[in-house]
């Protein structure tokens, strides 16, 4: 779909009106700067749907952290299929790398704590599997794919059921025993009402550490505890202390800045000219 939107029916016409046909190249990719790695498979997949016979190899996998400038793969072949597939190439990598940068930094910043980080569904339309991966090379957990695979229970479905109660009742009912039902809340008082009526984890919606605190002692291991909402790097170590299970974020997704890495061309052979 990314190479649709950036070729359409006619193609990289600057290309093919600068480049000669049968012109081969072999161009380096390379991280600009320090960060984690993910993508980079689907990235060179990106030159393989554009050419098949271009050749490509990595120097790194998924889940590495490289320094500035590091040598991540090289592709070889049509200097005009390199072209093609350098833009969308590259926006792959660098926006997977950077999702993957970020979760890294946040999983180190909490290190030692218990909690696990785990991503949300804001993720970018279409990029979700991607995305999700990501996060895994980076180091932190998926919380769910999507709709059709986990119970999260939130304040438009409370509203539409009357209670919190009632709508983890009528999910029970529907689901079975066997289906972890997650609810969300807003104050600490809500939070013993969702746990006598069978909830398996709990998210603390936008609460402060105070009240965190709070809720993971009146919770006492009875169910999981995830934290969520305005989880920043400087807040994230404090939340964690509090004794939360989980916490999710999900700026890593939609809004991580891109890890900006590069495709320079190392020679040219103009075979047809």
């Amino acid at each position: 779909m990314a190479l649709e939107e950036d070729l359409a029916d006619a193609g990289d016409i600057t290309s093919r009106a600068i480049v000669p046909e049968g012109t081969t190249a072999q161009a380096h990719v390379v991280a600009r700067k320090a960060g984690c790695i993910a993508g980079l498979e689907v990235m060179l997949r990106t030159f393989n749907i554009i050419d098949p016979e271009v050749l490509t190899e990595s120097f790194v996998q998924d889940g590495a952290f490289v320094e500035a400038d590091s040598l991540l793969a090289t592709v070889t072949g049509s200097a005009r299929s390199l072209l093609a597939a350098e833009r969308v190439a590259l926006n792959l990598l660098g926006q997977l790398s950077g999702v993957a940068t970020a979760t890294r930094e946040l999983v180190d910043r909490i290190a030692g704590t218990g909690a696990s980080l785990v991503d949300t569904r804001k993720t970018v339309p279409g990029l979700r599997a991607l995305q999700k991966a990501a996060v895994l090379a980076g180091g932190g957990q998926n919380h769910r794919m999507g709709l059709y695979d986990a119970v999260l229970i939130k304040d438009n479905h409370i509203a539409v059921a009357g209670s919190a109660e009632t709508a983890i009742q009528q999910t029970r009912a529907k689901v079975g025993p066997g289906t972890s039902i997650e609810i969300e809340v807003e104050s600490v008082e809500q939070l013993e009402a969702a746990i006598d009526a069978g909830a398996d984890i709990v998210m603390l919606d936008n609460m402060s550490v105070d009240e965190m605190r709070e809720a993971v002692s009146l919770a006492d291991g009875r169910c999981r505890i995830e934290a969520s909402g305005g989880i920043t790097m400087a807040t994230i170590r404090e939340v964690a202390e509090t004794g939360v299970d989980m916490i999710s974020v999900g700026w890593i997704t939609h809004s991580a800045p891109a890890l900006d890495v590069a495709l320079e061309l190392e020679y040219l052979s103009a075979e047809s000219i």
